[in-house]
This record gives C-alpha cells, sequence and structure tokens, in this order.
C-alpha cells in the first residue's frame, strides 16, 4: 500500500484495528489508547473527539499535541521494515505507532513499551 492511502486512511479505522490487534492477545483499548496518548501527547479527551470526526491519519499524526521524545528509542521491524530506517518522517511516525501495538500485542509490559528508563 502507498504512502498516500495510508495517510488518508480514517484514523477511526485505522484505530479500530489497532485496537483489535490488542484484544485478540488479552490486552485493552485503555492500553491501546494509553500508547497513543504516550506517543502523540493528546489527551484522552481529545483522542475521543479525534475518533468522531472524519480525521485522516496523516492530520492526527500532523495534528499531534507533542510526539513524544522517547520514541527515537523505538527499535524494531514493522511490515518487514526497521522503523528507525523509514526516511519519510509522517511514515516513521505512523510505523512507530504500528511497532508499540505489536509489542502491546506480544505481551510486553507497559513501562517497557512506553520506554520507561526503570523498566
Amino acid at each position: 500500500m502507498g504512502n498516500e492511502r495510508v495517510y488518508q486512511m480514517e484514523f477511526s479505522k485505522v484505530y479500530g484495528l489497532l485496537v483489535n490487534k490488542a484484544v485478540k492477545k488479552e490486552r485493552t483499548r485503555e492500553e491501546v489508547d494509553e500508547v497513543i496518548r504516550w506517543l502523540t501527547g493528546y489527551s484522552q479527551a481529545e483522542l475521543d473527539r479525534m475518533l468522531e470526526y472524519p480525521v485522516c491519519y496523516a492530520d492526527f499524526f500532523r495534528k499531534a499535541p507533542k510526539l513524544n521524545e522517547n520514541r527515537k528509542l523505538i527499535k524494531g521491524v514493522v511490515c518487514g521494515v526497521r522503523v528507525e530506517e523509514i526516511t519519510e518522517p509522517l511514515m516513521q511516525e505512523i510505523r512507530y505507532l504500528d511497532k508499540l501495538v505489536d509489542e502491546l500485542a506480544k505481551g510486553k509490559s507497559m513501562d517497557k513499551i512506553l520506554r520507561k528508563k526503570d523498566a
């Protein structure tokens, strides 16, 4: 799927896919929300609003209040590509979220997923 097609996808549809992936592995929607809030800086109320109105995936990231500085610590492979090697900034942000949800679905602790120093 080309970048533009991904960017134009409706955030609420992608969100549903992310939640389903986590829930199938016995994680929760609340944990997915926590990961999204950590990465993007949205509050829960802001995230809920983004889900109510049609917002494309690209704009969801472009309008993020404050991307977490520790997101650069996210490493690994998503969709066959190393996230730290993605050169297109917007696609890298999207893949960071994919990687975080993958880690959640694989049973990692939230402290490790959110790159907390004590983890």
